[in-house]
């Protein structure tokens, strides 16, 4: 039987309405058809779930009830990593990981649009990278810098909607303290490794 996620679906799903004016997050809203059956997926933990207690921590208003519901519910959720110790070193395997609420492999099924959150410990680096998929990530923290195409990194705030179209390179960098971003990828394969082209940082250790 399913674990029951139904409360923290809609919370999920309330908050990506409440930026539906920002383009193109309503065009994404346009996609997803929000009656999704549940899957039984056991639950699978991860290192960087630990850093979820400080990204509640960190979230402005806005974002922190996100985030606590989130928190509270981590060790029942079925966490993802897509790369190994081998791709990029074990410093950054404890400070990465996903969770995929819908999609193709998610807690709810859904075949057009995915959708979860994605944690990153602090000074880490995930790479240049593209997919096919379109992209949204919503960062509920702040403090982390992301790069898309040719240009530099830039800090984004909390709430920001970041915009990735089909097979544009992009990066993030933490600093001092973890990022906890919602994404949600359509368009393309929804369960496709990424292509690297950047090299990873784990930071200090």
């Amino acid at each position: 039987m399913a674990t029951n996620f139904d409360g923290l679906l809609q919370a999920l799903r309330s908050f990506i309405e409440a930026t539906g004016s920002v383009a193109p997050v309503g065009e994404f809203l346009g996609d997803i058809d929000w009656e999704m059956p549940p899957r039984s997926l056991k639950p699978h933990g991860v290192a960087c779930s630990r850093l979820l207690d400080r990204a509640v921590e960190l979230a402005p208003a806005g974002c922190r009830p996100l985030a606590e519901l989130l928190a509270r519910n981590r060790g029942e959720l079925h966490w993802g990593q897509t790369y190994t110790a081998a791709d990029f070193g074990q410093r950054f395997l404890d400070n990465y990981g996903w969770v995929e609420m819908f999609g193709t492999r998610g807690h709810y099924a859904n075949d057009k649009v995915a959708g979860g959150f994605l944690v990153l410990g602090p000074d880490v680096e995930y790479p240049d990278h593209h997919h096919l998929a379109e992209e949204i990530y919503i960062p509920l923290t702040g403090g982390t810098a992301w790069r898309m195409g040719d240009a530099p990194f830039g800090l984004r705030d909390a709430g920001e909607v970041i915009h990735h179209a089909s097979n544009v390179n992009h990066a993030m960098r933490t600093g001092s303290e973890p990022l906890l971003a919602l994404y949600l990828w359509r368009g393309g394969p929804l369960a496709a490794k990424s292509t690297v082209s950047g090299t990873a940082s784990g930071g200090k250790g």
